[in-house]
């Protein structure tokens, strides 16, 4: 029966798994990839027992080549994730690709425990349908490939959650019991919520709100204090070994480190630029509208809908102790979201730092597929129902290929509605698409200069391109180079404006890179 029950959701999965190995190939590189991807290859060396005892063992060498960037984001997923990329490439695909794929498989693992949590609420068809619904956002389906960091982080923090959920359960199934060996704790839940816990509290210092869900959860349940207890603390132990276990940048001073970091990403300090309503702010001064008007217009059109409907009928139909766990579901989203809007944090690149808040939304919209299955009495009425509602993602998903995650939704125009006003494509990966075009059009010896990121474009071009970096080398341009810029806050209108596109990639009316030549 319990296999039976899973075979809707693998059916999703085995879905999802096809249309990701034809299409992993085909995502370019963002510009934090690189460099995150370097960092798990100089990881090993904090592992090796070898280095430990030559005699000139320096953990910052593991550190790879941004140590200074990268250094102090955990690198759980990435130590986890790089020996399955290797094997990835073994079998012929090139790092990019690997680690796409890698990616998008870890997404996967998303979707599977997302699908867990919500036969938690609402019945197998609906708890089927809320996931499709989930895993078929453009968003999430382009970040999915090439952010190797928020997505493992949702992932972790969803696992972490749902395990500890589980956990919580299962010590509460025998209610008249004042006490439990630590023996008959319940040791399988225990260990995978405390792994889930303990990784995604190393890619992001959040992670510990997963904890705080789980004991709000565990009082909501009534959970006996001395079961309580033993189980608390076990969970947080083994939850700090694995963030240990896998950050070697703890390792110089554990608890210093992680409170520098916490700190430091509290603020989450950077000078980028970002796009939003026509006008360039820094990332700490957007305004306090940039989180709830993106979140309103980057998710598809039946989602808001679907969570207000399922809002209402949550609360309505469910007893006072339900209401109290789905009051805490709720605060999963609402507490990131008064901390950025009262915090006022930097935000840059959308929100991909929050995208671990989305479940919820989801879970709720769960709520409102169950009703329309009960006024739909006909299998075929509530099929046709759920294509139509996720036919809203996929269409745009299959319009913006590979450039999903710049997707918006028609309350505000779409991606043509938005262009030159707020951010689209803003990491780059177009790079790719252009120099692949670029190096069947010119002849060998050609110079292309790249506005930013110029290692993004060598990692595409022939071997007979001379990729050359615009900010530091303009003064070596000459007539008949070419010049590659994006269209991140319109940086594509500051050089050669007026100049014809040799080569431009676009999608659905928005320009997202430009290759022209210098007259």
């Amino acid at each position: 029966m319990n296999k039976f029950r899973q075979l809707p959701i693998l059916f999703l999965l085995v879905i999802n798994l096809i249309i990701g190995l034809v299409t992993f190939r085909s995502y370019g590189l963002a510009w934090d990839e690189p460099l995150f991807y370097n960092y798990a290859d100089a990881l090993p060396y904090a592992y090796s027992p070898r280095g430990w005892f030559s005699g000139d063992f320096q953990l910052e060498r593991a550190f790879g080549a941004s140590a200074a960037d990268h250094a102090n984001r955990g690198p759980a997923y990435i130590l986890i994730a790089r020996p399955l990329a290797s094997l990835i490439e073994l079998l012929g695909a090139d790092n990019a690709s690997a680690w796409h794929l890698i990616n998008f498989l870890t997404f996967q693992l998303g979707v599977y425990l997302f699908y867990r949590f919500m036969i938690r609420w609402v019945d197998q068809k609906a708890a089927l349908a809320t996931t499709a619904l989930f895993a078929f956002q453009p968003l999430l389906w382009g970040h999915a490939f090439i952010n190797p960091k928020d997505i493992p982080f949702l992932v972790f923090f969803l696992g972490s959650v749902l395990f500890g959920f589980e956990l919580v359960d299962e010590m509460n199934t025998d209610p008249q019991s004042t006490n439990l060996p630590i023996y008959q704790i319940p040791i399988t839940k225990l260990l995978l919520a405390s792994f889930f816990l303990g990784i995604a509290t190393s890619i992001r210092v959040l992670g510990p709100l997963a904890a705080i869900l789980t004991v709000l959860y565990a009082i909501i349940r009534k959970v006996k204090l001395s079961v309580f207890f033993k189980s608390v603390w076990l969970h947080a132990v083994l939850s700090i070994l694995v963030m240990f276990a896998t950050w070697p940048y703890l390792w110089l001073d554990p608890i210093g480190k992680f409170i520098e970091v916490f700190v430091f990403m509290s603020d989450n300090p950077t000078t980028l630029n970002v796009l939003f309503a026509g006008n360039n702010y820094q990332a700490d001064q957007v305004p306090l509208r940039y989180l709830p008007l993106l979140l309103g217009w980057t998710l598809t059109e039946p989602v808001w809908i679907l969570f207000a409907v399922g809002l209402v009928i949550a609360f309505w139909k469910s007893d006072n102790q339900c209401r109290f766990v789905l009051a805490l579901i709720l605060l999963w989203f609402l507490i990131p979201l008064a901390y950025v809007l009262l915090r006022r944090p930097s935000l840059y690149d959308g929100y991909r730092h929050f995208l671990f808040i989305l479940p919820p939304i989801f879970v709720f919209a769960g709520f409102a597929f169950e009703k329309i299955f009960d006024l739909l009495k006909r299998d075929w009425l509530r099929l046709g129902s759920v294509a139509i509602l996720l036919l809203f993602g996929i269409i745009p998903a299959v319009q913006l290929h590979p450039y999903q995650y710049a997707y918006y939704n028609s309350f505000v125009g779409g991606v043509r509605g938005v262009f030159r006003n707020y951010e689209t494509e803003y990491w780059l990966t177009c790079y790719r698409e252009a120099v692949l075009q670029f190096n069947e059009k010119v002849p060998a010896g050609t110079q292309l200069f790249v506005r930013r990121e110029p290692y993004i474009a060598a990692y595409f071009a022939s071997p007979d391109i001379t990729i050359r970096d615009f900010r530091t080398e303009q003064n070596d341009m000459q007539p008949g180079d070419y010049y590659l810029a994006n269209s991140r806050s319109n940086e594509d209108l500051r050089f050669l404006r007026d100049e014809p596109n040799f080569i431009e990639i676009s999608r659905m009316g928005a320009t997202f890179c430009v290759i022209k030549q210098m007259p």
